[in-house]
């Protein structure tokens, strides 16, 4: 395999792998909020030979080595931990807590695997380093704060694009709650468009034993909710794909009391830029709909939260990436995905506004002996099996054993088909 020189001292990195996984996992930081992480990422990036830009986008970290002219490759990992109160019963689980955006404190917890992404680039970084004679050109490693809440624009509008080389192709690897040692992508769109919003209904408040002087928005939200699942049962085709979720409804403070408002959060996914034009209306007509039928005194507040695009991976650097990927893995390893993956991801942001190719695919972290069929169906929409949490899930940890090696090794075997000399590129 032509990345193999690249592999050249792994084994002996192994043990300080974990480490640095188990104090990531320990210690996570909400979007924009990573300077611990970002400050563990620098120092050690300092460490191996890289040079280091600090605070690109907030709290983002890009280290930039050459080797020799050749070819420009990003290499992406992402640094942010979600609000969830950790359950895995890890002997290095997280405690910590956080003030979210709007000022409330909350548990965070490493629940989308960003601890490993983390662990897996400082790894590849490291060999990259100490490897230098056996590859050529530049390697742009970006340690992204906030992909939870769309860092990486935040990088793109902090002048990343004048502030650092042009890559020939950006990768980007996410582990996955798919056996470990399998990796999972496609050609064209590899995961879905999401948008989110916030909206507040208005009513009337009043006493609770007198509901006919009021405007109820408790009912008016309830009522909202059930009428959101219609959008995709109902408007959205069978051989269509899009996702319509209420994540969050808060309204009043006692038992009797009407309140005046509700708040609701609402998110939406799709695969499809016409579903997405044809769902995103849907759901605003039915909640100004919903309100005019309670009788709200006023029309209903509803703002923007965040926008990811449909992440599109380059058809012919994906199959060169896969080739990468298969050598590392193994013949039948690499999983072609039959259809888009629900979730989103801001990494295309990178891509897209350079106008450079880029690759995504999921690295497998979950225990082998749990997929009784194992197949490219688990993650695009089949159900997992019992016992396998998935990512966001407060039981969600991925194995450290093989899925720090593997994650390595997959990202030097997909980046050697353009780094390593004779190899695509």
């Amino acid at each position: 395999m032509r990345a193999t020189p690249l592999f050249t001292g792994l084994d002996a990195r192994l043990p300080a792998l974990r480490e640095i996984y188990q104090d990531l996992h320990a210690h996570p930081e909400l979007a924009f909020q990573e300077v611990r992480t970002a400050g563990v990422v620098a120092k050690l990036l300092r460490a191996q030979g890289w040079e280091v830009t600090e605070r690109v986008g907030g709290t983002g970290v890009v280290g930039v080595l050459g080797a020799s002219a050749g070819p420009v490759v990003l290499l992406r990992a992402d640094m942010d931990g979600l609000p969830v109160l950790e359950a895995t019963g890890l002997p290095y689980a997280s405690t910590r807590t956080g003030v979210d955006a709007d000022g409330a404190e909350v548990p965070v917890m490493h629940a989308c695997g960003h601890d490993m992404h983390v662990t897996c680039l400082l790894g590849a970084t490291a060999l990259l380093a100490a490897n230098r004679d056996a590859w050529r050109g530049t390697v742009v490693a970006v340690f992204q704060p906030a992909e939870e809440v769309s860092g990486a624009q935040a990088m793109i509008d902090d002048g990343f694009r004048e502030r650092f080389p042009r890559p020939d192709v950006c990768l980007a690897q996410h582990v996955a709650p798919i056996p470990a040692g399998v990796a999972a992508t496609r050609p064209g769109v590899v995961m879905g468009a999401s948008d989110s919003f916030f909206v507040r209904l208005f009513g009337r408040g009043g006493h609770g034993s007198a509901p006919e002087n009021t405007v109820d928005p408790v009912v008016m939200a309830a009522a909202l909710v059930m009428r959101l699942q219609t959008v995709v049962s109902r408007e959205v085709g069978a051989n269509q794909a899009a996702v319509v979720t209420v994540g969050s409804l808060h309204s009043g403070t006692k038992e009797n009391i009407i309140p005046d408002t509700a708040e609701m959060r609402i998110d939406i996914r799709s695969s499809d830029p016409a579903v997405r034009t044809r769902v995103l209306a849907s759901v605003e007509r039915i909640v100004r709909a919903e309100a005019l039928a309670a009788g709200a005194p006023k029309e209903p507040e509803i703002t923007p939260l965040n926008s990811f695009p449909l992440t599109l991976n380059d058809t012919g650097a994906t199959a060169t990436a896969t080739a990468g990927l298969e050598a590392v893995l193994g013949e039948g390893r690499v999983w072609t995905l039959p259809q888009p993956i629900t979730g989103s991801e801001d990494f295309g942001a990178f891509g897209a506004s350079m106008g450079v190719p880029s690759v995504f695919w999921f690295l497998g972290g979950a225990e082998p002996g749990l997929f009784p069929d194992p197949s490219p169906a688990v993650p695009a929409g089949a159900g997992l099996p019992p016992g396998v949490p998935y990512n966001h899930s407060p039981l969600y940890a991925p194995l450290q054993d093989p899925t720090i090696e593997l994650g390595v090794r997959a990202l030097l075997g997909a980046a050697g088909q353009w780094l390593v000399r004779g190899g695509a590129g």
